[in-house]
């Protein structure tokens, strides 16, 4: 069993403190047994200042995170010295300087900060709320952060945006971890979305816009139901009734990504779709994906998540497999 170690600071936010518990825990095998443990741990063991009214109670000091395989590290409204000096705390870095090489480690929003003061993204790709972005970045030159997206995963680290990107980031480790049926079992019981499309650009100080007929998604709709053909970002315009130019913008501010990426994205995920759930050839996922050959879909499921199209079906894919539809 995966054990996941949470360590809450003074200030922690309770909902990003629970997401682990919930979402982990959430996660079972097809016999129903629990495939994580999650254990919640303070840096010295006692009880813990919420942001919230009221305090928590901890049964564990950090030394617990020297024992999982991921620790989780939420988000803190009280981070002192390390928001403003970039300095961790000497009890909190023998912490993670205990933590085994190799371990997983996840920062929920703010606690990026804890991870970047702690040497842990030097020259590494990194996210968090994007209200804290600018300052992070001025903070800690050599951490590449993206505002724009929900969450980045760079193999052993991860870090997420705000609030419900938390959610997003761990449906993400149980996908990574166990696949897409795992995920979305997880995410039913919750009562959230398996996958959320774009990133944080879409609530950077807009609300979301309107699905309407001026605006792209109506568009994203019929791209989805003909991802198989080789759609074009010409098309995507024509068929929004907008210049290229025009379609490029407005689908940026309602997704927080470019048509093409998106275009990529939605295809990946259906080629996992069927490389999980038919014995098709490789060939044949590539082609009703819209990636047009087995070689190009390789390229970009390596790219996506690291591994191949054999290896992802060897992993993931059931013992039986239905027979593929007709044409």
């Amino acid at each position: 069993m995966h054990h996941v170690g949470v360590l809450a600071l003074d200030g922690v936010v309770p909902f990003e403190l629970g997401i682990p518990a919930r979402i982990f825990g959430a996660a079972r095998d097809s016999a129903g047994n629990p495939l994580y443990a999650v254990t919640t741990c303070s840096v010295d063991g006692g009880p813990v200042r919420a942001e919230a009214d009221y305090g928590l109670t901890v049964s564990r000091d950090a030394s617990l995170l020297a024992t999982v395989d991921t620790v989780v590290i939420p988000p803190s409204h009280d981070l002192g010295p390390i928001r403003e000096e970039g300095r961790l705390p000497a009890a909190l870095r023998s912490a993670l300087d205990a933590v085994r090489p190799g371990t997983r480690i996840v920062g929920i929003c703010t606690a990026t900060y804890v991870l970047a003061a702690a040497g842990l993204l030097d020259h590494r790709p990194a996210t968090t709320h994007w209200r804290e972005a600018d300052r992070l970045q001025r903070m800690f030159t050599t951490t590449r952060i993206d505002p724009d997206v929900l969450f980045v995963d760079d193999g052993d680290i991860l870090t997420s945006a705000g609030v419900a990107a938390g959610i997003d980031l761990c449906l993400h480790l149980v996908r990574r971890d166990h696949g897409s049926q795992v995920a979305n079992d997880v995410a039913r019981s919750c009562v959230v979305p398996p996958w959320r499309d774009g990133g944080q650009a879409q609530y950077i100080q807009r609300p979301v816009p309107d699905a309407t007929a001026s605006g792209t998604a109506p568009t994203q709709a019929w791209a989805l139901a003909r991802l198989a053909d080789p759609l074009t970002l010409a098309d995507l315009a024509e068929h929004a009734h907008m210049s290229v130019r025009t379609f490029s913008r407005r689908f940026r501010e309602e997704t927080g990504t470019t048509p093409g990426q998106w275009l990529i994205r939605q295809r990946v995920d259906l080629a996992r779709h069927h490389l999980e759930t038919t014995d098709w050839p490789v060939d044949l996922v590539a082609h009703r994906c819209g990636f047009g050959s087995g070689v190009s879909l390789r390229q970009h499921l390596q790219a996506a998540i690291g591994v191949s199209p054999q290896a992802y079906r060897r992993t993931f894919r059931p013992t039986t497999v239905p027979a593929p539809a007709s044409s």
